[in-house]
């Protein structure tokens, strides 16, 4: 894999100038969907906010929605335990919510009516955020771990990649249990293979990418 030094500035430049070059006449009915995976200890948040203020300075309106806004109860989430691997992997993120809410609405002839989060884990509560209305044209940028192995309809995705020693520092103490989980997904889901881009980001200071290895959509 053959990877090029950039920052995450000019990162989001370029991702932001593919998703022009690709897209469709704005007013079809057409929005864009990005998403950015990786581990939580990758920071995708940092790369979501830069293509956000790219896209926005082309004129783009953009929502950035992050997964961690889409967990499930903790009463569903922790039904096996609290560091129990198989339901991290499977359990924790409500996908159903996010095919209803961001991905269906944002479908070719879809009202573009997304709800930016449903689900506020400090509270175990309902969010109640307001649904946003997104104008054709505009993007949807979803960011946090897991979400290439669902076969969410992105346009354009990005894998945030950490070696298994960096993720392991990076990592909080108290959420080292959920290593086995991302090296399963590694193994058996193959983000690398299944994104449009992959960075790797052991140092967050200099990150190298490998470019873009296909149009959006």
């Amino acid at each position: 894999m053959q990877l090029e030094a950039i920052t995450w500035q000019r990162m989001a430049e370029r991702l932001a100038g593919h998703l022009d070059e690709h897209d469709s006449p704005v007013g079809e009915g057409t929005w864009r969907r990005v998403g950015v995976d990786g581990a939580p200890a990758a920071g995708t948040g940092v790369l979501a906010g830069h293509l956000a203020d790219a896209l926005r300075l082309r004129g783009r309106p953009v929502l950035v929605v992050p997964a961690g806004g889409f967990l499930r109860p903790a009463s569903l989430r922790f039904e096996f335990g609290r560091e129990d691997v198989d339901s991290y992997l499977g359990g924790w993120y409500d996908t159903a919510a996010l095919w209803r809410e961001v991905f269906g609405p944002t479908d070719p002839g879809g009202t573009g009516r997304v709800l930016p989060d449903l689900w506020d884990p400090a509270t175990d509560r309902a969010t109640r955020s307001p649904y946003t209305e997104l104008p054709p044209g505009g993007v949807v940028i979803v960011h946090g771990p897991l979400l290439l192995g669902h076969w969410f309809p992105f346009d354009l995705s990005v894998h945030i990649r950490l070696s298994p020693g960096a993720l392991a520092r990076r990592t909080e103490e108290s959420e080292r249990w959920t290593l086995p989980a991302f090296a399963r997904y590694e193994a058996e889901t193959d983000p690398a293979a299944r994104a449009d881009a992959v960075v790797r980001a052991d140092d967050p200071r200099h990150p190298a990418w490998t470019g873009l290895t296909g149009p959006a959509g």
